[in-house]
């Protein structure tokens, strides 16, 4: 006696290239099937009830010319034969199978949960006209099955049984004189090899935690590299709270599915064995360790480095008392959190639109592009960190979308892959290019020299001073020496040369002095003024 519960993934085909029927549920000639059955015993010896869900993809992939219905039938074991009837209503006798259905890991990590299948108002109809006058039935054969990777490995009546099953799928008319209400479809599916399933999960979610670990490490180095003031004060606050609301989504994501994987180790049936409920607590182990590292990138490293920039750049409001910073970072908390659930709902009412909205998220260089070019700021960021986090920050994505065999069942496209991985790859050509060239060396001299470089702040010159006193000179009058506080040494402004500097508010200092000096503080070490960046 075989116990037929569990999930099967197969094929279908039109039987005999027959395309015409009262109902044309399809578009393709052929697709993938996927259905879930649980089956109980009786009071008739050899004969099980047998209840469930099928999906009938129009294709390889998920689509939404899908067909999902819910059937129920019997198993006549003895004779190894699988009855069932389809149909598209929801009554009191068929909501019993929804405990195992909802529990199974396949749908719910897969992408293949049934709400998926009724958000068309036109499709829910189609399918209740065709239930309604069509006789839809499924009749398959049973038989056992022993898959290639375990041949070696048998352990006789301990292991459990692969099933294999072939049928027809056939929708005569209600009325005799109709015919038939779509083509009968060849069935050919077999059982789900959940352990594989399992370990895709598994090294991907492996995967998951070590780019997270390697962005800890990207991220305490940019943190070292700008743990000055002046150099906190060149990033951008708007690059990093974008990358923390990526990973704030990533952690819930990921949280998400390690909950709906592991709520089937406490409801599913009798038929499952104790190692398949185990490995499903595995399984919730691995997305939990995933979803942590995710949490701790954001709301520890970044939101921190979060905090450091948003410090720098307001040196007045951090000595005014506790009130006013406590204030001030209300309104940071509030407005990142407020764009945090914002983002959900967007995600949630345009998810068609999610790998138009992944190109949004992953446009987070350019804030950062922006700020260099409009405060001429010098190396803001490490050349590590722009290619370490740009790598990985691609893995997932490509993953999902360029993975065949990836176990989301997400459909390829290499095309978006492609473009996603030059969009973000060109950003982090531009910031290699500002850091090594300088913030403005794309813009065309031209384009700076014309009216529309006033459309850019003007770039405060640390050198113009020194003309001034040069000429001083040159008309013989004296002129009174000035010392450096910085290292109390005399500046020498008749120099002509690039060893004097003089701030907004008229203070010589020695060029390698007030360079180190800003370093630290961007601020003038006389009056304690704030100074514009260099």
């Amino acid at each position: 006696m075989l116990n037929i519960s569990g999930t099967y993934k197969g094929t279908w085909s039109h039987r005999n290239g027959n395309f015409s029927s009262k109902f044309p549920v399809f578009q393709k000639s052929s697709g993938n099937i996927v259905f879930e059955l649980t089956s109980s015993l009786t009071d008739i010896r050899g004969v099980h009830y047998v209840q469930g869900e099928v999906v009938l993809r129009d294709g390889v992939y998920i689509s939404d010319g899908d067909l999902q219905m819910k059937m129920e039938g019997v198993y006549v074991w003895p004779f190894r034969q699988l009855r069932m009837v389809l149909s598209s209503a929801v009554d009191s006798e068929m909501n019993r199978g929804e405990v195992f259905i909802r529990s199974s890991p396949y749908h719910l990590v897969a992408q293949d949960t049934p709400r998926n299948y009724h958000r068309s108002k036109r499709k829910t109809s189609r399918i209740m006209e065709m239930g309604k006058m069509c006789k839809i039935q499924l009749v398959t054969q049973v038989s056992p099955r022993v898959p290639d990777y375990k041949r070696e490995f048998a352990k006789g009546e301990h292991e459990r049984q692969f099933c294999e099953m072939r049928g027809l799928v056939e929708g005569p008319s209600m009325h005799e004189d109709q015919g038939e209400c779509f083509s009968p479809l060849v069935v050919n599916a077999t059982s789900v090899n959940v352990e594989l399933y399992y370990n895709k999960a598994v090294n991907y979610t492996l995967m998951v935690t070590f780019i997270s670990f390697l962005q800890v490490l990207f991220l305490i180095r940019q943190m070292e590299h700008s743990n000055t003031q002046s150099g906190a004060a060149k990033v951008s606050l708007m690059m990093i709270g974008q990358q923390a609301i990526m990973d704030a989504y990533l952690c819930l994501l990921h949280l998400t599915a390690g909950i709906l994987v592991g709520r089937g180790s406490y409801t599913i049936t009798a038929w499952k064995r104790r190692e398949e409920i185990n490995q499903e607590e595995s399984l919730f182990n691995t997305f939990a360790t995933a979803a942590f590292f995710k949490f701790v990138v954001f709301s520890i490293f970044e939101m921190r480095y979060l905090l450091a920039i948003w410090k720098s750049r307001r040196p007045v409001s951090s000595g005014e008392g506790w009130e006013t910073m406590r204030r001030e970072l209300s309104v940071l908390y509030s407005r990142f959190y407020g764009f945090l659930l914002s983002g959900i709902l967007i995600i949630y009412e345009l998810h068609s639109m999610l790998r138009y909205i992944l190109f949004l998220f992953y446009s987070f260089w350019i804030p950062q592009i922006v700020a260099n070019v409009v405060r001429d700021s010098r190396k803001p960021l490490h050349p590590h960190y722009i290619v370490g986090i740009t790598l990985t920050r691609l893995a997932i994505p490509l993953y999902a979308f360029a993975c065949p065999n990836n176990f989301m069942r997400i459909e390829p496209n290499l095309g978006w892959c492609l473009g996603l991985t030059t969009f973000l790859g060109a950003q982090a050509a531009i910031l290699l290019l500002q850091h090594f060239c300088g913030a403005r060396c794309f813009i065309p001299r031209q384009l700076l020299l014309d009216d529309c470089v006033q459309l850019l702040p003007e770039k405060y010159s640390y050198f113009r001073r020194v003309i001034r006193a040069n000429e001083h000179i040159e008309r013989g009058e004296e002129c009174t020496p000035i010392d450096c506080v910085i290292c109390m040494a005399a500046v020498d402004v008749s120099q002509r040369c690039n060893d004097c500097m003089v701030t907004p508010c008229d203070h010589f200092f020695h060029t390698g002095c007030l360079q180190r000096w800003m370093d630290i503080k961007m601020e003038c070490p006389t009056c304690r003024r704030p100074l514009p960046p260099m």
